[in-house]
């Protein structure tokens, strides 16, 4: 039988707590952090920090928040594409299409005659197109 002795304190450095302790203690070190940085600051006198406290998504003590597996909601208001960029596009795609279109025609062509050298029992299909009255 092991002897394995954990410790059963929220402040020990035991990785498997709740969420709920884990987010206290973080709370309780940076407050901490933030604390101590505010008496240095107070103590060495001004400063270059003293133009103010950075946003909060500069902030370098602060870790970023992650929000999970759930997606953050948005919408797309507005997307603003200049005319000419936008035509100039569907033309690049269109000149892109035509070496696309004629590789598929003869990758079915060939595949057609394989088939037909293969099995040649199949019946073959002739669409004839007229036009009455002419």
């Amino acid at each position: 039988m092991t002897d394995a002795n954990f410790a059963l304190a929220a402040d020990s450095d035991f990785d498997d707590l709740p969420r709920t302790l884990r987010r206290e203690r973080a709370l309780r070190d940076r407050e901490a952090r933030e604390r101590k940085a505010r008496e240095t600051r107070e103590r060495d006198g001004p400063s270059l920090d003293s133009l103010g406290e950075p946003p909060p998504y500069l902030a370098r003590s602060i870790p970023p928040v992650a929000y999970g597996d759930d997606p953050i909601p948005a919408s797309v208001q507005r997307f603003e594409v200049p005319f000419v960029k936008l035509a100039a596009f569907f033309l690049k795609a269109v000149l892109a299409a035509i070496p696309a279109l004629i590789l598929l025609g003869v990758i079915l062509y060939f595949a057609g005659k394989g088939l037909e050298a293969y099995f040649p029992d199949l019946v073959r299909m002739k669409i004839l197109i007229s036009f009455p009255g002419g």
